[in-house]
């Protein structure tokens, strides 16, 4: 087995909503680069992938993509530019892979991207986003995650926006019974004791649902006062994600039959009541 040793890059894109920014990984053997996710398009971010190459000797064949949202994704158009002969692949998004001016091509499930002796499996791991993909690398049992987890934070599930809760928790539980050594997410630390972090999330999400139980029970019956008091004091520029996250969990209910919504009023089901 060729030695595998992800190099880590950074995007450059620090924000309220992405941390200290994203990661990216190269990966290579046989002077074939493949790099997981394409950062925002940062000449800092693009100078450094030409710098690891160049110590390589190495030409960018593959850029495979996690997920559609703006900082994995949007930076594949500039290195197309400088990366004429490298090939984008993203799980189909129809209505978002437009937004990005390459040619995609489709990857999904079981798919193998293979580089010299080394290869990564993407696994449809959805529910942050429908696209979501995680890559896994069986022979050192390492999944490069996306925004499947972040280390010390918690994960935005943008349910006005094709994010799916059930989803999300399923793609949870099958990341973890396929026991990894090592996550590499695109957002903070690289994480050592997946199976402890895996179970602490959802626990998390067990703990939120009854939270939004309770403030339905107490009458509150809207998005925005349930976020008032699930999340009292939280930062205004956190206050969105919380608001979709409360969203998702209330359409979790509402497909467990567990709560109902008419004209934007969320209740208990009369079975639950």
């Amino acid at each position: 087995m060729s030695t595998f040793n992800p190099i880590r890059l950074e995007a450059h894109n620090p924000s309220p909503m992405t941390g200290s920014g994203n990661h990216t990984y190269l990966l290579i053997d046989q002077r074939i680069g493949v790099l997981i996710d394409a950062g925002v398009g940062e000449p800092r971010h693009l100078e450094d992938l030409r710098r690891a190459l160049n110590a390589h000797e190495a030409t960018l064949r593959d850029v495979l993509v996690t997920h559609g949202h703006p900082d994995h994704a949007s930076g594949a158009v500039a290195i197309a530019r400088e990366h004429p002969e490298a090939r984008f692949s993203k799980f189909p998004w129809p209505a978002e892979d437009g937004r990005f001016a390459v040619s995609w091509l489709p990857i999904g499930e079981r798919d193998r991207c293979r580089f010299g002796d080394t290869s990564v499996v993407a696994l449809h791991t959805p529910g942050h986003s429908p696209d979501h993909l995680t890559f896994w690398h069986e022979e050192t049992r390492t999944a490069f995650t996306g925004d499947l987890v972040v280390q010390d934070s918690s994960v935005m599930i943008h349910a006005t926006h094709g994010g799916n809760l059930s989803q999300y928790l399923q793609s949870l539980e099958r990341l973890r019974r396929l026991s990894p050594r090592r996550l590499l997410p695109a957002h903070g630390r690289d994480v050592a004791e997946p199976d402890g972090l895996l179970r602490g999330y959802l626990e998390h999400r067990r703990l939120r649902e009854a939270q939004v139980i309770g403030a339905l029970k107490s009458g509150r019956d809207t998005v925005q006062a349930i976020v008032e008091s699930i999340y009292d004091g939280l930062a205004p520029a956190l206050v969105p994600a919380a608001t979709e996250n409360v969203h998702a969990h209330l359409d979790k209910l509402r497909e467990d039959g567990l709560a109902i919504e008419t004209a934007g009023r969320w209740l208990i089901s009369s079975d639950q009541s």
